[in-house]
């Protein structure tokens, strides 16, 4: 099993920029896809972004199309998401989460470690 561990949410104005970073460990996630979820208050988890075993896919959610960026390190067992033109409904707590496969997708079912999550707060 793998345990994943975000960091970098915060609070930030409206058009403002965050790093969110998922280290992983306890085994290597190089062979999957990694993925990026997000929950806000009284709504259901969401898809945000997802990248390939080696990075050459990825995907995203068309409300963060053009702002966010997914990045891996597989040297570094780490995920990145950059988040520039973040807006109030950006908001949300974060979770990095690690794939059944090396393929990329959108759904949450095919991903079966989770981290705990980072608040990402946004002020309009």
């Amino acid at each position: 099993q793998v345990q994943l561990i975000e960091s970098g949410g915060g609070l930030v104005q409206a058009g403002g920029s965050l790093r969110l970073s998922c280290a992983a460990s306890g085994r290597t996630v190089e062979n999957y896809a990694m993925g990026w979820f997000r929950q806000a208050p009284g709504k259901e988890r969401e898809f945000v972004a997802t990248i390939s075993r080696s990075g050459g896919s990825t995907r995203y959610s068309d409300s963060v199309k053009g702002r966010f960026t997914i990045s891996r390190d597989n040297a570094q067992n780490m995920v990145y998401l950059q988040m520039s033109s973040l807006k109030p409904d950006d908001a949300a707590v974060y979770y990095c989460a690690a794939g059944r496969s090396p393929y990329i997708s959108a759904w949450s079912r095919d991903y079966n470690s989770w981290g705990q999550g980072t608040q990402v707060t946004v002020s309009s």
